[in-house]
């Protein structure tokens, strides 16, 4: 009908304006004979000729484009085409399968009498039926995946009796969308009555709102997925030490920043006894959700741990606790040392942490004395007590434990340079020894940072820094 009513009024108008323009033309006819070539009268008659074509293809363009927004106006928003026109208004805001099924039912539905179906075609589901029998048989939904399946793809369609194809409108009691794998049914025994014109309409909007839910699916996913990890996070955070505790003869300074939400890095400071200090500082290999949950499980295995001063047993017991994860390729590297401050010594186990170091005041400036080694990774290879070596080191007033993740010493520069292999690093750990903990954990996080050239870092970075004091 539209389409029909735009032809009618484009051949009315451009009718009118070619008889206007006929009439003109004869009236303007030059009257001076056009064998007089010494006189150039003729070229006026000719001059407002052409303009007033120009004049009036304008004028009859613009009557036209008035006239078909009219006509279009007043077949889309009138009769049986009006539901449809109404539908799309709605489709226009619908973000989601419910908003959808609120505008089906509003309009689709009570006031247009249609029976709406659904289908992902994909997964085979019925997103949306209406309640009737129509769409509720299972014959008809047989038929329909019969007939049209997840690898048909005409955009419309319209279906007659039986549910087949036809392709005069006339004929139709039905039409439906296919869009990436979804079909939208739409039944109605007056569908013939619907202007052409608006199926491209209503298809372009259903795409859209496709498009649509799935985006806001998406962010809803991601939003879902983002706060779970901060719970995560802050789960893990939990594990951690609030706040170090005041010891005596003993000042303790510490920095966690994760490289993502979550972390494989872990810390935790255990006061024994009024001399004794249980320090601890690990690194869960891999990152992400894997690495969190091992964190976790090594920190609340050594805080439940009834003797703290039993290190072969404590990392005996980190290890089998890795293993019973059944988390493959997951282990730990850690150092735990008891400082006893009555003693003035440090005994520990190093299960492969790199840094853990000594700075010791000497008549000649501060020294540095590493934490070596003494047991392998925990948590994947076969461990026994007796591949835990336990060792000693004695301790002075003024000495500074610093215990740190490899994210402090292997962040490198521009040049590729690790900053543990510099003197830099060096220079910095000594002229800063004299310094509060905390002090000196700022001072290495301000050179971390600096050396980085600002760039992304690739680790963690966790600090543990004890300062004895007698």
């Amino acid at each position: 009908m539209y389409k029909t009513q735009r032809r009618i009024a484009l051949v009315i108008i451009n009718f009118i304006a070619a008889l206007v323009f006929i009439i003109i033309a004869v009236n303007l006819a030059p009257q001076t004979k056009l064998t007089d070539y010494k006189t150039y009268s003729n070229l006026f008659p000719i001059a407002v000729t052409g303009l007033l074509f120009a004049i009036l293809l304008f004028t009859s363009l613009t009557i036209f484009e008035n006239a078909r927004g009219r006509i279009e106006k007043h077949s889309m928003e009138t009769g049986a085409t009006a539901y449809l026109t109404k539908f799309i208004e709605k489709l226009r805001f619908c973000y989601s399968l419910e908003d959808l099924t609120t505008a089906v039912s509003e309009i689709l539905e009570l006031e247009a009498d249609c029976s709406v179906l659904y289908i992902d075609r994909n997964a085979n589901y019925v997103l949306y039926n209406s309640p009737n029998r129509i769409v509720n048989s299972p014959k008809v939904l047989t038929k329909l995946e019969q007939n049209y399946g997840s690898e048909w793809h005409d955009p419309i369609n319209f279906l007659g009796e039986n549910l087949g194809l036809v392709t005069h409108r006339r004929k139709a009691r039905g039409f439906f969308f296919a869009s990436d794998g979804e079909h939208f049914y739409v039944f109605n025994r007056y569908t013939y009555l619907f202007d052409s014109e608006i199926y491209e309409k209503m298809y372009e909007e259903f795409v859209r709102f496709q498009n649509r839910s799935r985006i806001i699916s998406s962010l809803s996913e991601i939003s879902e997925l983002s706060t779970e990890w901060q719970q995560l996070a802050d789960a893990q955070i939990s594990f951690l030490p609030k706040k170090l505790p005041e010891i005596k003869n003993l000042k303790l300074g510490a920095y966690f920043r994760p490289l993502i939400n979550v972390s494989g890095d872990y810390y935790t400071v255990l006061p024994i006894d009024e001399n004794k200090t249980l320090l601890m500082l690990g690194d869960v290999s891999g990152k992400g959700l894997a690495a969190a949950l091992v964190m976790g499980l090594v920190m609340n295995t050594v805080k439940i741990k009834e003797n703290k001063e039993d290190l072969v047993g404590m990392i005996i017991s980190v290890d089998a606790a890795i293993k019973g994860m059944h988390l493959q390729d997951k282990y730990t590297v850690l150092f735990i040392g008891i400082v006893d401050t009555e003693k003035m010594k440090i005994t520990y186990v190093n299960a492969s942490m790199s840094d853990p170091i000594i700075v010791t005041r000497s008549p000649e400036g501060y020294r540095i004395k590493s934490l070596s080694s003494n047991c392998s990774v925990v948590g994947i290879i076969p461990i026994e007590p007796g591949d835990v070596q336990v060792s000693e080191q004695r301790l002075f007033s003024g000495d500074l434990i610093m215990m740190a993740s490899d994210g402090v010493s292997e962040v490198m520069n521009e040049d590729k340079v690790e900053l543990g292999d510099t003197e830099l690093f060096t220079n910095t750990i000594k002229a800063s020894a004299s310094k509060a903990p905390q002090e000196f954990v700022n001072d290495i996080v301000n050179l971390v940072m600096s050396y980085n050239a600002d760039t992304r870092l690739h680790d963690d970075l966790t600090m543990l820094v004890a300062k004895v004091e007698r």
